[in-house]
């Protein structure tokens, strides 16, 4: 039993040790994703866009792992990356899904419209929430030099 362990620990410890540590923005299952992926063709090697929702996140820590899908000429496309792969070389976030559940097999037999999620954009919130505060500042700096007393 002892033995088992202790080969565990050793596959977890070099695992580790050969993993590029990448910081990836958190997500979960409903975001939708730019998966950034490495492709060698040949001699060239290029770097491909996988853009999709998340259905689901497997495991954790180094073992994670998530299943994308997107619909392509009408055709759902699913494809699963390791988290820790090198063929991986960056994810952004696009948008965060309104879900209630950890894994959206469901998706599979919805299509068109049926098949979208409700989501707030990542990117857009925070370029519209920028100039709001702006307004608000430019409304209250008139009533602040009307309330400061006037020197004569």
């Amino acid at each position: 039993m002892s033995t088992t362990t202790t080969t565990t620990d050793l596959i977890k410890r070099v695992t580790f040790d050969r993993a590029t540590i990448t910081k990836h923005p958190e997500f979960k299952a409903g975001d939708t994703l730019n998966v950034h992926v490495k492709i060698k063709e040949g001699s060239k090697e290029r770097i491909q866009i996988f853009k999709g929702v998340v259905i689901k996140v497997q495991n954790g820590g180094m073992g994670k792992s998530f299943t994308i899908r997107k619909v392509s000429s009408g055709i759902g496309v699913e494809r699963t990356f390791p988290l820790a792969s090198p063929a991986v070389t960056k994810i952004e976030l696009v948008s965060i899904g309104k879900v209630r559940r950890s894994r959206l097999f469901y998706l599979r037999s919805l299509k068109g419209r049926a098949a979208r999620l409700e989501s707030t954009m990542v990117t857009a919130a925070k370029k519209i929430k920028a100039p709001k505060a702006d307004k608000k500042a430019k409304a209250e700096a008139p009533k602040a030099k009307e309330a400061a007393p006037k020197e004569s």
